[in-house]
Parts: structure tokens; C-alpha cells; sequence
């Protein structure tokens, strides 16, 4: 299954009923899991693993060294591709860098659009979609469930919570809390993900418990102290993700 104009390097690993379109190129200590699937003109450079029934479309550049001006061509760090994901035509992931930890890890189940641009080190989740010429930057976190906006561009080091939707053309400076949504040039956020959790299972109860957390944290007008102490009373498992979530934010979380 693997087409004679491609290039595979003979320390790569490629797993059963695999499929290497034309002109696509293997670089060496590449492993491709089973039933993956990759198209024409795909690279797929040294130290990536890439897990079973993935499909990568036409042109896809995946594990070249980072956009860093201080990451030496020597390090063997990696990008790490999980199972059940589909990446489209031209989108470009980077492999870690030695001070960020060594990794880019894509996580299972995600749906990256056309274009798309996920930078050094960055953590994807599972069940994420990431929607045409989405840029994340260095160091991105995104959990569970997240879907980004076609175009929208996310600053280094920001985290994106579970279930979280970001809006189209969207910049994001802030992480962003589980559960709601935000938009704009400088994302604001504006309500809850109620489609989002509906189509996943959320309850009634569940989606008004986290209603009832966005007015305290976004309505209240409370200090962050404040906002903590009312969430703190709340009972809801999905209420303490979020508690979790601000305790753990670096960058501030969009407001």
C-alpha cells in the first residue's frame, strides 16, 4: 500500500495495511500505526509516532523542529500522534523543543481542519475539532472537547478548558474556562457552550449549575477571592473543574 514515488526511510516503522500516497516522504525514526491512512505530498519528519486509523490528508507537514530561534537541530525531541484522528490538507505540527518539555502530543478522536498550525509543545486533548487556519502557538494546552473557529489565534502558554468553544477570528491571550464560550479580537467570553454540552450529555441540572457559576464568576462584579469563596459552596463536579482551572491559571482566564 505504499505508492513508488514515496520516499520511507528504512528506520521507520509502518504498521499493517497502511497506505503512503505519492510523493509523500517517511523521514527515519517515523512510527505509523495500523490501518493509518496518508496522502500525497505528506511529510512526516524524524522522531513522530503517529497512532492506528489516523488519516492525514494531501500535504500535510507533520514533526519538522520548531519555529524556535533557540531550539538546536540536534535535539531529539518528538511529536506524538494518538489514535482515530483526522488531520486535513496542509496543516503543520512541530515537534517539542528541549526546554518545553520535549513533546508535541496530539491526543485521540481530534478533527484538525485544513491550515491549521499547532506549534512546539502544545498538548491536544481528545474529541477536539479545530476548525480551518486556527493558529496555536508554543506551549498551547487544549483539553477535551474543546472547538476552535476557523482563523482564530491562540497565544503561547494559554490553556483551553474542556468543552470550551472558541468563535471564529477570535485572538485568545487568556486561558479559557471550561464550558463557555468566547469571541472576539480580544476573546471576551459570551455565555456558556449550551450546544456543546447538550450534544455531549450534560443534563439540565449539570448545564444550570455551570450557568449558575458564569454569573458569579462573569456578573457579580466580586474580587476573584470573592468569586473563589461563592464557588467553593457549589456541590457540582463540573463547578470544581472549574475551581481547578483558575487555581491553576498562569495567564489570567478570559473575563
Amino acid at each position: 500500500m505504499i505508492h513508488p514515488t514515496a520516499i520511507v526511510s528504512k528506520e521507520a516503522k509502518i504498521g499493517k495495511d497502511v497506505e503512503i500516497g505519492p510523493y509523500s516522504y517517511i523521514g527515519k525514526k517515523v512510527c505509523i500505526g495500523d490501518n493509518t491512512k496518508i496522502g500525497n505530498n505528506v511529510i512526516i519528519e524524524d522522531y513522530t509516532t503517529i497512532g492506528k486509523n489516523c488519516n492525514i490528508f494531501h500535504h500535510t507537514v507533520l514533526g519538522t523542529i520548531p519555529q524556535d530561534i533557540n531550539f538546536k537541530e540536534a535535539e531529539e525531541t518528538q511529536l506524538v500522534i494518538g489514535d482515530n484522528n483526522i488531520i486535513r490538507e496542509f496543516v503543520m505540527i512541530n515537534r517539542g523543543t528541549g526546554h518545553g518539555g520535549g513533546v508535541t502530543r496530539i491526543g485521540n478522536g481530534n478533527f484538525i481542519m485544513a491550515y491549521a498550525h499547532i506549534a512546539h509543545d502544545c498538548m491536544i486533548g481528545n474529541n477536539v475539532i479545530m476548525a480551518n487556519v486556527v493558529q496555536l502557538a508554543g506551549h498551547v494546552i487544549v483539553e477535551d472537547f474543546a472547538c476552535i473557529g476557523g482563523l482564530a489565534a491562540v497565544h503561547q502558554f494559554v490553556r483551553v478548558g474542556a468543552y470550551s468553544m472558541i468563535g471564529g477570528v477570535s485572538g485568545v491571550s487568556q486561558d479559557v474556562l471550561p464550558y463557555i464560550l468566547v469571541t472576539g479580537n480580544r476573546a471576551e467570553p459570551y455565555g456558556i457552550n449550551v450546544v456543546g454540552l447538550r450534544r455531549h450529555g450534560f443534563s439540565r441540572e449539570d448545564i444550570k449549575a455551570i450557568k449558575q457559576a458564569y454569573k458569579i464568576i462573569f456578573r457579580s462584579h466580586l474580587s476573584l477571592k470573592e468569586i473563589i469563596k461563592e464557588l467553593e459552596k457549589e456541590e457540582s463536579p463540573y463547578i470544581k473543574k472549574i475551581l481547578e482551572f483558575v487555581h491553576s491559571s498562569n495567564r489570567g482566564f478570559c473575563r
